[in-house]
């Protein structure tokens, strides 16, 4: 098993679809990929709140996600910025009551919203986390 606060070890998409222990990991970046024709960035982040490695998808130079890989389900984070606002605002009604409550409850910053979403099933909320993906690549 590898350990994700490892700095000195970069695992591969394979290990880090090993560890979280669903096959929803693996599918959900497949789907990234051959949607947007882009690769993952494995980076290991310092960050306090979320120090290891996590798994980055951009596509001309944006951010479309970042997934933090956990034990038997991901998290998905997806930024809706001041240019996304107004058409994540037109879908939410359509949304799953979870989506629509994480949004909700994260707070606003810099005209910012960063939504962080855990995924463990290939169900309603996984359709709508790639909605908000397909409004984040304008």
């Amino acid at each position: 098993m590898i350990d994700l606060k490892d700095r000195n070890y970069c695992p591969t998409l394979d290990e880090l679809g090993v560890y979280t222990h669903n096959p929803v990991f693996q599918k959900f970046c497949s789907e990234i990929k051959e949607t947007y024709k882009c690769t993952e960035k494995l980076e290991y982040s310092c960050c306090s709140m979320e120090p290891g490695w996590n798994v980055k998808f951009k596509k001309s130079g944006k951010s479309l996600c970042t997934i933090y890989p956990r034990e038997a389900y991901f998290t998905v984070m997806v930024v809706v910025g001041r240019k996304e606002k107004e058409a994540v605002d037109a879908i939410l009604p359509e949304c799953t009551a979870r989506l629509r409550e994480i949004y909700e409850e994260t707070k606003e910053g810099n005209g910012q919203k960063w939504l962080m979403i855990d995924l463990e099933d290939h169900d309603s909320l996984y359709h709508d986390v790639l909605r908000l993906i397909e409004i984040r690549k304008g």
